[in-house]
């Protein structure tokens, strides 16, 4: 069994430190790092990509909307032309430091309200799509199963991955329970540890409603910017590999 562990990376800004990227980098297989849009900024980006490169982990390019004071969290009505434009942008902006540090961007995953609307957006996931095949079409796609980004992605002729988050409630449906209504994220670490061992060894997991939903994933997230979040990883990393499950990176 293998499993790649993935975190939202480089959401700093300035003088505004968010999550500790170092101890998260001895822990992920793969980073999702900001790109300057929902946060993060040049040096941030060169200095988590220079670290994930010592320490053997990929890099994504974590493009989001252009929304700083929202940390990307809030829905944009962009045109989709823009936002072609927008990704295109953002994963080169990473790309060009990932190379500086001695590697290159490996895949691409939205960030945030992006994520969520182009689950079901069709012209958003549509125009994210077109800016990666754009970009480099070679490059996999880290999303939701389900969503009309991978749906979209696949008919494209991109690679597809499908990812599960640790720390977040599920719906019957198996999307996410909107992040406004309580109990949407986990916080106890020995819980979120037994979750991602069910996924990853194909046991279901429970829903929001108390029944039971099978995710196959082949990435699972651990939010880098929740109480105890380094903590919280490394037990999942710990549990994980305790159930015979091999972390590596998806993208390689």
């Amino acid at each position: 069994m293998e499993m790649d562990l993935n975190a939202d990376l480089g959401e700093g800004f300035g003088s505004w430190p968010m999550g500790d990227d170092s101890a998260l980098l001895e822990v992920v297989t793969s980073a999702n790092v900001a790109c300057g849009f929902h946060a993060g900024d040049p040096s941030i980006m060169r200095r988590v990509t220079g670290e994930a490169v010592e320490r053997g982990v990929a890099i994504g390019a974590h493009v989001g909307y252009a929304d700083k004071p929202g940390f990307g969290r809030r829905f944009v009505d962009v045109e989709p032309a823009a936002l072609r434009d927008e990704v295109v942008y953002q994963i080169g902006a990473l790309d060009a430091f990932a190379r500086v540090a001695g590697d290159r961007v490996r895949y691409v995953k939205p960030h945030g309200a992006l994520y969520n609307t182009i689950g079901h957006h069709k012209e958003q996931a549509a125009a994210v799509v077109g800016a990666v095949v754009d970009y480099d079409r070679s490059l996999p796609v880290l999303g939701l199963p389900g969503s009309a980004w991978l749906r979209l992605a696949a008919e494209a002729g991109l690679t597809v991955v499908h990812e599960a988050f640790a720390d977040r409630a599920y719906t019957p449906a198996g999307t996410l329970v909107s992040r406004r209504e309580s109990g949407s994220v986990l916080h106890d670490a020995d819980e979120i540890a037994a979750r991602c061992t069910a996924m990853a060894t194909g046991q279901p997991i429970r829903d929001s409603l108390g029944g039971k939903l099978t995710v196959e994933p082949a990435s699972i997230c651990v939010h880098g910017d929740t109480p105890g979040a380094v903590g919280i990883a490394r037990r999942v990393r710990s549990a994980l590999e305790g159930a015979g499950v091999t972390l590596s990176p998806f993208s390689r």
